[in-house]
């Protein structure tokens, strides 16, 4: 989703933001009819939509740092005729312009800096964009985030400190010189895993981060650290891997993402007693009326990738079951950017097909507030979302651990509860897949509880 374009100075910018992974990439338009692109994401679509709207032509791809959350389009947009500009000791494996510290790219009229700004990683560059001497913008990737910084313990547990030590340097030393009134244009942001206590705009400047940030208003770089690491929640396990790939390169698609292949049921019950895990993505209420017995419930939304990468084990064959009027190319794009490939194709006439057939079909409960909890009501939100309040009675157990730790979860019957809905029916699936019954969902989620003012516990 492209944002409000931003006139600075002789050059434009204007924010795509992928509100599932709480990420933003920018086009900056260079006054020349050129263009450059900071931190793409995979498909290059809205990106070549976009230039061709404004006529523009994409010269440079530029990386602040090796993503763990997305697949970089770098790659793609250089397959249009960008060049790949990327930190040195990123050490891609493909071609690329290795930038360091100080080093200056000439845009014709404008100029961008490399400015070295370790923390979240390593090799992290921002990019200063000068219109003659005057700075216009900062592209700060996790260096500056509205309120906070991006995490530092994505590299390993040896690294944490020490990177989150490299945060408060860069942000002190590094930029200290910079003007009160900087534009600062971030890659990760609100909903983002990789952001770390960051608020909920896209964009800031200096000077409000100046003011407002722990980042900069810490007293002492001890007091950040503390602040910093003190609040770092869990994450998907899928960023573990996506900085190799991202490092050696990732297979190119252009613009036509493969289209999902029509399963006939045999052909789909084949694939699943050879391993395929059958992905439902429909809205949850429609699955818990009834779906194929061992599939998994995740529901195609704007969070959907986050969760397949959560929940998934990479590698996998996936088939799914949509509804008509879901977008399969968006379920097809939302795998690809996290790195999700082997798509084996979805479920010909959807669970239609599958009930006409006469095939069995699981059902899991939905549980309306004004009901009392089935059993034990088990919480399946992140630790921060508990801590500010839950179903009295309650157990916690983030989505994500569920099937390691479900040994944790108290026997008999349980009414599964989330945000909304969406990841309590993912925890349903799961646990309806190792046998679990007597399950139900709390229709509306923790929101829907205290919009009816039942009983809350906090702590």
């Amino acid at each position: 989703m492209s944002g409000r374009a931003v006139k600075v100075d002789s050059s434009e910018i204007v924010p795509l933001v992928d509100e599932g992974l709480g990420n933003s990439s920018y086009l900056v338009a260079l006054g020349d009819g050129r263009a450059l692109v900071v931190d793409p994401r995979r498909d290059p679509t809205p990106y070549l939509e976009l230039a061709e709207r404004l006529n523009l032509r994409i010269v440079f791809a530029v990386e602040t740092h090796l993503h763990a959350d997305f697949i970089s389009g770098s790659g793609e947009l250089a397959a249009f005729g960008a060049t790949v500009l990327a930190p040195l000791a990123s050490h891609l494996a493909t071609a690329y312009r290795g930038l360091e510290d100080g080093e200056e790219v000439d845009l014709g009229g404008l100029t961008l800096r490399a400015v070295a700004t370790p923390g979240h990683t390593p090799e992290h560059l921002a990019y200063l964009l000068l219109d003659g001497s005057r700075p216009a913008a900062l592209f700060s990737g996790g260096a500056v985030l509205p309120g906070g910084a991006a995490r530092p313990d994505l590299i390993g547990p040896e690294q944490t400190e020490p990177l989150a030590r490299d945060l408060y340097r860069s942000a002190h030393q590094r930029l200290s010189n910079l003007p009160d009134d900087l534009g600062v244009y971030p890659t990760h942001g609100a909903g983002s895993f990789c952001s770390a206590g960051a608020g909920w705009q896209r964009t800031t400047t200096l000077a409000q981060e100046r003011h407002e940030s722990p980042l900069f208003a810490a007293a002492g770089e001890d007091a950040f650290v503390r602040h910093l690491l003190s609040g770092l929640g869990t994450y998907p396990p899928y960023f573990l891997r996506l900085r190799t790939v991202n490092q050696r390169g990732a297979r190119l698609y252009g613009v036509r993402p493969p289209e999902l292949a029509q399963l006939s049921i045999d052909e789909l019950r084949g694939q699943q007693a050879a391993g395929a895990i059958v992905i439902d993505v429909r809205p949850f209420v429609d699955f818990a009326r009834g779906h194929i017995p061992g599939a998994l419930s995740i529901a195609l939304r704007p969070a959907f990738a986050s969760w397949l990468g959560w929940i998934v084990p990479a590698g996998r064959p996936l088939v799914f079951v949509r509804a008509p009027s879901q977008d399969g190319r968006d379920l097809v794009e939302q795998c690809l950017k996290i790195g999700y490939e082997n798509l084996v194709g979805e479920l010909k006439g959807g669970i239609g097909a599958w009930r006409a057939a006469g095939l069995p079909v699981s059902t899991i409960a939905i549980r309306q507030v004004n009901e009392e909890p089935q059993g034990t009501p088990l919480d399946v939100r992140q630790a921060s979302e508990w801590a500010n309040g839950h179903i009295p009675g309650a157990v916690h157990l983030e989505l994500g651990s569920v099937m390691a730790l479900a040994r944790a979860i108290p026997a008999g019957p349980l009414t599964i509860y989330c945000g909304h809905g969406e990841r309590a029916m993912t925890a349903a699936s799961l646990l309806e897949g190792q046998g679990r019954a007597s399950l139900a969902v709390l229709d509306g989620g923790f929101d829907a509880w205290r919009s009816a003012k039942r009983p809350i516990a906090t702590g």
